[in-house]
């Protein structure tokens, strides 16, 4: 299980007292999955959510292409790195302080896109559908969302169970393409849905890759 509470705190550390480039997950170049998408017109600027948004630099990347971005985070060290990192670059993005697993209700405006890009797998299945339900209720009817998460095939941290430690002392959760497909079938279609080697910061992961539409 994940405890809620202790991945917040174990956030503000990592975010506040490691070095950007120290942070396994962080990465300066956006992923080439999200890159092609942007190129091929798959997705286009509109109004984006970046949940999981860490130190910005995806947000801040499609800022660049003309998107309307706002990142949100649960870790108030990881908005404080990425409003800095947008100042540096000029960039207009807006970054707030979100705890995702809550129901969101200062929210009053609409996404037309929201991604996560390997945060799903911090949040425990018991957790999920709540998360779920936020995401689905801050995207416009028909809006696009893209997910991508630790697949169970994936040989990282030993290889073995659906829930590993990191050498960070997180745990995560790692998913199989049906469980996720019984998550999110109740909020969204599901357009695409598969299991990919991508490159990670220190070697290749298998992970689930799912883009759907808004119910």
């Amino acid at each position: 299980m994940i405890d809620r509470k202790q991945l917040r705190g174990q956030m503000e550390r990592v975010y506040g007292e490691m070095p950007p480039d120290s942070i396994p997950w962080n990465l300066s170049e956006p992923p080439a999955l999200l890159v092609a998408a942007v190129e091929t017109g798959k997705i286009k600027p509109c109004k984006t959510a970046d949940l999981g948004c860490g130190a910005g630099n995806y947000a801040i990347w499609l800022a660049q292409q003309g998107f309307d971005v706002t990142g949100m985070d649960i870790s108030e060290n990881a908005i404080k790195l990425a409003e800095q990192h947008a100042k540096e670059k000029e960039v207009p993005c807006r970054f707030v302080v979100s705890d995702l697993l809550g129901n969101l209700s200062e929210y009053h405006e609409s996404f037309d896109f929201a991604y996560d890009w390997e945060l799903l797998h911090h949040i425990s299945p018991e957790d999920r559908p709540a998360y779920i339900q936020s995401v689905h209720k801050i995207l416009r009817p028909k809006g696009t969302y893209f997910s991508v998460c630790f697949s169970e095939k994936d040989p990282d941290f030993g290889g073995e169970g659906k829930f590993r430690k990191t050498p960070l002392g997180t745990i995560l959760y790692f998913s199989s393409e049906e469980e996720l497909k019984e998550l999110f079938e109740p909020f969204f279609s599901i357009l695409e849905l598969s299991t990919l080697e991508i490159k990670g910061k220190y070697g290749p992961h298998m992970v689930n890759v799912v883009w759907l539409e808004r119910k």
